[in-house]
């Protein structure tokens, strides 16, 4: 089982609601074939840097799966036949890439645990 991201860019006119009934339906997929999904990131909408589809907007989604690698030619050809997705990318993760990718959300809570204290220790000198 490897381990991949999926970068996907749905159509802009679409509303939380439906975003989440897409998210869904791929995280379907990924677990009927033996895959599992690890996280999911919902970026939001945000401006594209060239038209695509007559599209200036996209609504951006970034998953982090696991996957036999026989099955991501299917997954591929699911984003393909989806009709809210208007672009997407699937990229292979090495095991150092997933550790940090899973282990940077770890990261920054610490972080702000650290910068609140220090703010505190800064109070009460």
């Amino acid at each position: 089982m490897r381990s991949y991201e999926s970068v996907l860019i749905l159509k802009p006119d679409i509303d939380e609601a439906r975003a989440d009934e897409a998210l869904e339906k791929i995280g379907e997929f990924i677990k009927s074939n033996g895959g599992a999904c690890l996280k999911i990131e919902k970026w939001g909408k945000k401006r594209l840097a060239y038209r695509i589809r007559k599209n200036r907007f996209g609504v951006y989604l970034n998953i982090y799966h696991t996957l036999d690698s026989a099955k991501v030619a299917e997954l591929e050809s699911k984003y393909r036949l989806f009709d809210l997705i208007i672009k997407f990318m699937v990229l292979r993760l090495t095991d150092g890439e997933l550790e940090r990718a899973l282990g940077s959300e770890t990261e920054e809570v610490e972080g702000e645990e650290g910068s609140a204290k220090a703010a505190k220790n800064g109070e009460d000198d």
